[in-house]
């Protein structure tokens, strides 16, 4: 009798739960960008995909000479293309590239956007220096 309990414990399956966590081993998929003359940074990031087609493209430039970063300027693009099952995190920001007093650089502006499940996902981000509201489109915000 007592075989017979052991052997049965030995065919069970697991929790369907449990096999998931197991097999899930902690796969990312990401992407950091940030250019220092304008400020402006990006973050694309995939998590606990069970499918991932993702296109991005990223140009970031500077331009400019001036020894002072502030005077300098610059500009990041992102255009992001991607369908997902599973978590995402797209986020950017740009702060001002001089320091304040407490040797901080102000916030200028973020966006972040959090997303499970499934879904896709089109999005193009344009951060440049000295823009004004109406020469850019989408997800807009001037640097420094």
């Amino acid at each position: 009798m007592i075989i017979l309990a052991m052997v049965h414990f030995g065919l069970a399956e697991m929790p369907l739960g449990f096999t998931a966590a197991m097999n899930n081993d902690g796969q990312e998929d990401a992407l950091f960008v940030r250019n220092y003359e304008t400020g402006a940074s990006m973050t694309e990031l995939y998590t606990d995909a069970d499918r991932l087609n993702r296109n991005t493209f990223v140009t970031t430039r500077s331009y400019g000479d001036a020894p002072d970063r502030a005077a300098s300027g610059g500009v990041l693009e992102a255009s992001i293309s991607s369908q997902v099952i599973g978590k995402a995190h797209i986020a950017w920001q740009s702060v001002a590239p001089s320091t304040t007093v407490n040797g901080r650089h102000p916030l200028i502006g973020r966006s972040v956007e959090d997303l499970t499940g499934v879904f896709s996902i089109e999005k193009f981000i344009e951060l440049w220096s000295g823009s004004q509201p109406g020469e850019i489109s989408v997800d807009w915000l001037p640097c420094s």
